[in-house]
């Protein structure tokens, strides 16, 4: 389980790797590596879809950045709404609570960099898997408790809301129990 986002990361695929769902959106993978402020993650998200990209969630220990490259993309960050659109950025710190929506007529493009890298795109391709194989609900929840537990030990954060010991408890013993049985990417 990774709720220990500083360490390195793991199972990095190539650099210009794309997962390409369903519904058209893609993740890239765009570059790692270690500048004078540490280790990075750096990928490219195309959302055609507006709407919610995911639901309010925080990290102990990760910062992300995202540059808007085209469109325009609706943050949420400890209860302040900001819209960035093309060329503007944001940084999110960690423990901040934060959620984002693609709100683009024509679509989103975004870099997206993960200092340090965690477990991200483990829980990029591990969600990709599971909707290629017909495992997630209509609102992109994990049908199966041991894949959601999976899924939530490669998040390096927390759900807003639900207190950190219920998570803890329910969550991380469901990912444990999927580690068991081996549910993983």
């Amino acid at each position: 389980m990774s709720h220990q986002s500083g360490r390195p990361a793991s199972s990095l695929p190539e650099a210009g790797t794309v997962l390409t769902h369903r519904d058209g959106r893609t993740i890239t993978f765009v570059d790692h590596g270690r500048d004078d402020t540490g280790d990075y993650l750096l990928l490219e998200h195309r959302i055609p879809q507006q709407g919610a990209m995911n639901g309010p969630h925080w990290h102990p220990q990760l910062e992300e950045s995202f540059v808007v490259e085209a469109g325009r993309m609706r943050f949420r960050v400890d209860g302040q709404d900001r819209v960035l659109l093309a060329g503007e950025q944001l940084t999110v710190r960690p423990r901040q609570v934060h959620q984002f929506w693609n709100e683009s007529e024509d679509g989103l493009v975004a870099l997206h960099t993960i200092r340090p890298p965690g477990q991200h795109w483990k829980m990029f391709a591990l969600i990709h898997k599971l909707e290629l194989e017909g495992k997630l609900s209509k609102g992109g929840m994990p049908r199966h408790p041991l894949w959601l537990g999976a899924a939530w030990a490669s998040i390096d954060g927390y759900l807003a809301g639900p207190p950190l010991w219920l998570q803890r408890l329910v969550l991380g013993g469901l990912a444990r129990a999927a580690e068991r049985r081996g549910y993983r990417v």
